[in-house]
């Protein structure tokens, strides 16, 4: 084994030599090239190593094509303006500055477009280096534009090759999250984000109309990803790192204002909900919308179609549209008719094992807290909840003991809940309808919680003391149900093995020669009196 250990050391050595090898070679000929023009032909050679199968060779390359061309943008030393075909500007009546300068930009454009294809490599480390190097260069173009115009009169922003990052960013093939995730640096400054924004609406409208609406899986959760990465400062002051400033003019660019970030963030958004989305997708734009999408548009009631559409799905999806829901309900003053009609339909016996229970707990009693509601409403919310808690895990009914009590102490014409006078007469059957969708109809005023009292027998001896709570008037103080929200079975279990048992007294003097065999001893202590 040895011999074959030394033979991997040696070609692992000669790899790395070869690699330091191709790197001075590289940086030399960068320092050829920007020395003089006569060695302008080297170039060739530094983008004949961005197409390597070696990952540091091209890795290098990259780093040599970075240090190339940012100088080259910084001496301005590349053709501003539309650029002809390359055989046609080489063979016309040009001077020998301007022949030069429109040779090294199309020697630029051609490492742009290896760069943009590399963000699409199998190897994650020459994307990366590969997207690093193509934001130098958009801050490069950004201070020195290859445009030729008065730039007093116009904005400068490499806003083409951001354009081209994003596109390259939302494949259809790979997903890209990790590249994203990288990626999330740049979008720190404000003008990169405001444009990558703009980008991604463009796109969004380009790829989905031309799929005529179809689900594009890969796509979509690279969009996704991305704009989920983005969040709007919640202030106009905040907005202080750009990568490209406009000198006198930048108070007026849209870039540095809040109100147009807001715009155009609000518009993203929109652009990519209004297509069809993998169920899976819409909850996880759910659980951030109402904390990171919301507060950052310009008018969140645009979002009220996509929020009671989503509403009226049914299962986890439902639920998770509550958040985005109170939010609207709450601070934009949203109308919705059959609310707390859909709300009372959500109780299934499901919503006791999602992983969204605690949430849905604690808006659901936020939605009930008002003292305004009618009674036959807040009725047919605490019977349904009592039929449902007998089948409900211990966890579960920790909760809903205390939200039914909270319900009773809050509207106290529900107490006849709990004090149903009754004859002798009286059918033995429940009148309350479970199957009814309606809680006006569902007759839980005519019934009682005889459910509770049933779980005054259960297994669980929390559960039955919770239970036996309804058995005395119930305190004005409510129970803060959101130390319970949380809790699992696993939790409980260790609560209850942590819980220490009493010692019970079985004898007033301790035996201490038990086992010596003294009869006397044995007669003393086990004697029963």
């Amino acid at each position: 084994m040895a011999p074959a250990k030394k033979r991997n050391v040696s070609s692992a050595k000669t790899t790395e030599q070869s690699a330091k090898t191709a790197k001075i070679d590289l940086n030399t000929k960068v320092e050829s090239v920007l020395e003089s023009r006569q060695n302008a032909n080297d170039v060739f050679d530094i983008l004949e190593f961005l197409q390597s199968e070696k990952e540091k060779e091209v890795v290098n390359a990259v780093n040599a094509c970075s240090k190339l061309f940012c100088t080259l943008l910084e001496k301005k030393e590349l053709f501003l303006g539309k650029l002809l075909e390359e055989e046609e500007a080489l063979s016309g009546e040009y001077s020998a500055e301007d022949k030069y300068r429109m040779f090294m930009r199309h020697r630029y454009n051609s490492c742009v477009e290896v760069l943009l294809e590399h963000l699409d490599h199998e190897l994650h480390g020459v994307k990366e280096s590969a997207l690093c190097c193509l934001m130098k260069f958009a801050a490069a173009e950004g201070q020195n534009p290859l445009e030729d115009l008065d730039w007093t009169e116009h904005y400068s922003f490499p806003r083409e090759l951001i354009q081209a990052v994003v596109e390259r960013l939302l494949s259809k093939t790979s997903d890209n999250s990790l590249l994203i995730s990288r990626f999330q640096e740049f979008l720190e400054m404000e003008d990169v984000r405001y444009y990558v924004m703009s980008s991604i609406r463009e796109s969004v409208g380009q790829v989905m109309d031309k799929s005529k609406g179809s689900l594009l899986p890969i796509y979509q959760n690279n969009v996704l990803t991305l704009m989920s990465n983005i969040s709007v400062p919640s202030q106009e002051s905040e907005l202080t790192n750009f990568m490209v400033k406009q000198e006198a003019k930048h108070e007026d660019w849209k870039a540095a204002k809040l109100n147009e970030h807001k715009r155009v963030f609000e518009r993203m958004w929109l652009g990519f909900l209004k297509y069809k989305l993998p169920s899976n997708m819409y909850k996880k734009i759910l659980v951030i919308l109402h904390d990171s999408i919301l507060p950052h548009m310009s008018k969140p009631t645009l979002m009220i179609d996509f929020l009671t559409a989503a509403y009226e799905v049914g299962g986890a999806i439902s639920l998770l549209a509550l958040n985005g829901l109170f939010v609207l309900i709450h601070q934009h003053n949203l109308d919705y008719p059959d609310f707390y009609k859909k709300l009372y339909n959500l109780l299934e016996p499901s919503v006791f094992h999602v992983k969204y229970r605690a949430r849905f707990f604690h808006l659901a009693n936020i939605f009930l807290s008002s003292s305004h509601l009618p009674v036959y409403l807040v009725a047919a919310f605490a019977k349904r909840l009592a039929r449902l808690a007998l089948t409900a895990p211990p966890t579960a009914l920790l909760i809903v003991l205390p939200f039914i009590y909270n319900l009773i102490r809050r509207h106290p014409s529900c107490r006849v809940l709990v004090h149903k006078p009754s004859t002798e007469d009286e059918p033995l059957e429940d009148p309350y309808l479970m199957d009814e969708e309606d809680p006006a109809k569902c007759c839980a005023l005519e019934s009682s919680l005889w459910e509770i009292k049933t779980l005054q027998k259960h297994y669980h001896p929390d559960v039955a003391k919770a239970a036996l709570s309804i058995n005395t008037p119930l305190p004005e103080q409510e129970e803060d149900i959101n130390e319970v929200l949380e809790i699992t079975t696993y939790e409980l279990m260790e609560r209850d093995l942590k819980s220490q048992i009493k010692s019970i007294p079985l004898e007033f003097e301790m035996a201490t020669q038990l086992l010596k065999g003294g009869g006397d001893v044995l007669g003393q202590h086990f004697c029963l009196e």
